[in-house]
């Protein structure tokens, strides 16, 4: 366990020590809501264009989505204790944070990774452009990218994060199928 904890330390360093003063205020946007709201507002656009009057069904999913991401997380980092970086007195002198932010106390794992990977998976399992997948992929990317950077959180947070958001995403896709099954894939196939 403790080789683990190193490796994730180095790639931590790593990757928060690729900070430039230009770049605090980016990550700063790409890490909060303002930088949710294009994303939640194509994925609204896009269920309206797809689903038609059925447009909530996904959309109720996403939801849901996302409040079981959150809320596990908040549960998770409970549970475990984790120290972020900012708060573990081993490295948090090393740490690069902006403007002075550390996040809560405990980090694993990521409620940002789980989040961004939970809608961008869900959402492109309704949506299925392959345009649209390779955007909500990067932006999925980036947000959880711009954690480490901020030094709120060692890449195994994200990793963790993206992979339980990704599951959670896929398991509410197929509940969503079973229940709204006739009625989305009418609306699907007569859109396209």
């Amino acid at each position: 366990m403790n080789s683990i904890e190193n490796i994730d330390r180095v790639i931590f360093n790593s990757l928060n020590g690729l900070n430039a003063s230009w770049l605090d205020t980016v990550m700063q946007f790409l890490s909060s809501f303002w930088f949710w709201m294009p994303m939640v507002i194509i994925v609204i656009y896009l269920f309206i264009r797809i689903f038609k009057k059925s447009f909530w069904m996904p959309l109720v999913a996403v939801i849901l989505c996302f409040a079981v991401t959150d809320q596990s997380s908040n549960l998770s980092k409970k549970t475990f204790k984790r120290y972020r970086p900012t708060h573990n007195t081993e490295i948090s002198e090393n740490v690069h944070t902006v403007d002075g932010y550390r996040g809560g106390q405990y980090g694993f794992f990521s409620g940002h990774a789980a989040n961004s990977f939970g809608l961008a998976l869900l959402s492109l399992l309704f949506i299925r452009k392959k345009y649209y997948t390779i955007i909500v992929l990067v932006w999925a990317c980036i947000v959880s990218y711009s954690r480490i950077y901020l030094g709120v959180h060692y890449p195994s947070d994200i990793c963790v994060g993206a992979i339980y958001g990704s599951l959670i995403a896929f398991l509410l896709y197929f509940l969503s199928k079973k229940i709204f099954k006739t009625r989305l894939l009418v609306e699907q196939k007569s859109n396209n």
